[in-house]
């Protein structure tokens, strides 16, 4: 079968697929327990990949070949997608056969075979350490939200939180005594994290000043007493909430689409060209495996040079021996 080009649309028709798509994604809901954001998702990719094979003329499962799975690839490329989006819809695809296969809705899962694409490694930009610097001593408000906001700023950069690990911090991950933070990272392992400098500093300003008065504030429904970041109401503070807060402080100081993410990478990347261990580093990441760490921590050619340069017994010889 040739590639075809169709539009993509969530409302084509996908014929006799219909009845296999809406198995999957109750599967996706009730046993998987996905949010409704993800399996809405899930049904726009595989609503466009079954409307590419319904305007084919496929009319069962069993009859998609390996070659108009590839050819649907083809298509997403031509149609202008990202690598990482027709990484998503193969994934998708791969899922849902995987799952007809299982439950008897098809007898071959020809799906199985097709790799999923390689998309190139795209990593956030690292800000400068100037950059950081005016991010970080720009005035904010002596108010309870400003003291807060300062001592997100800080934290993100200053232990390389991910958001999600920054909301969901309690009075009990905070060991100051030690000066240290432990974080529960993906997949639930915890790691110890350094508090120290004007991190912990905009911390203890905060949970002295500040907290208490945002805290009080709220009802007693939406108060969370063991949240260390808090919003007006007293409840825990939603990592959609910090990520506006932080493209705001960047735009202050005329740094578009900072994202709470670029401090993370911002904090590995200076203390790599700082000179830190890779293995430390990856432990106060949370990585699983040092390659993350490796790809994630990208240190810039100029710097590279200058290493060798500095490090290397013969980097300044000229042939023949001279300096």
């Amino acid at each position: 079968m040739g590639a075809r080009v169709i539009k993509s649309n969530a409302h084509a028709s996908i014929g006799v697929f219909d009845g296999a798509l809406d198995e999957y994604l109750t599967y996706l809901s009730v046993e998987r327990g996905l949010s409704a954001a993800s399996v809405e998702a899930y049904g726009r990719d595989l609503r466009d990949y079954l409307a590419f094979m319904h305007a084919a003329g496929i009319d069962s499962l069993d009859g998609i070949e390996r070659e108009d799975i590839t050819d649907y690839i083809e298509d997403l490329r031509k149609r202008g997608y990202a690598s990482s989006s027709t990484e998503r819809h193969v994934a998708a695809l791969k899922g849902f056969h995987r799952f007809c296969v299982r439950e008897g809705l098809a007898k071959t899962d020809l799906a199985a075979s097709v790799p999923l694409p390689k998309t190139a490694d795209r990593l956030p930009q690292a800000i400068t350490i100037d950059q950081v610097a005016a991010l970080l001593d720009q005035p904010f408000a002596s108010t309870p939200a400003g003291l807060r906001d300062r001592a997100i700023l800080e934290m993100l950069y200053g232990c390389g939180l991910r958001v999600s690990e920054l909301t969901s911090l309690g009075f009990g991950n905070l060991l100051l005594d030690d000066e240290l933070v432990r974080v529960r990272g993906k997949g639930g392992k915890e790691r110890l994290v350094p508090l120290l400098g004007s991190a912990r500093q905009a911390l203890d300003e905060y949970l002295r000043d500040g907290r208490p008065h945002l805290h009080a504030k709220g009802n007693a429904a939406a108060q969370d007493p063991d949240a260390i970041f808090v919003n007006a109401r007293g409840g825990r503070l939603s990592r959609r909430s910090v990520c506006k807060l932080v493209e705001k402080y960047g735009r202050n100081v005329r740094i578009e689409g900072l994202h709470p993410h670029t401090l993370r990478h911002s904090f590995a990347t200076h203390l790599l060209e700082g000179g830190a261990d890779l293995r430390v580093l990856q432990e106060m990441l949370g990585h699983s495996d040092i390659s993350t760490t490796q790809i994630y921590t990208h240190v810039d050619r100029s710097h590279i040079r200058e290493e060798y340069l500095s490090t290397h017994p013969r980097a300044r010889m000229r042939p023949g021996g001279h300096t």
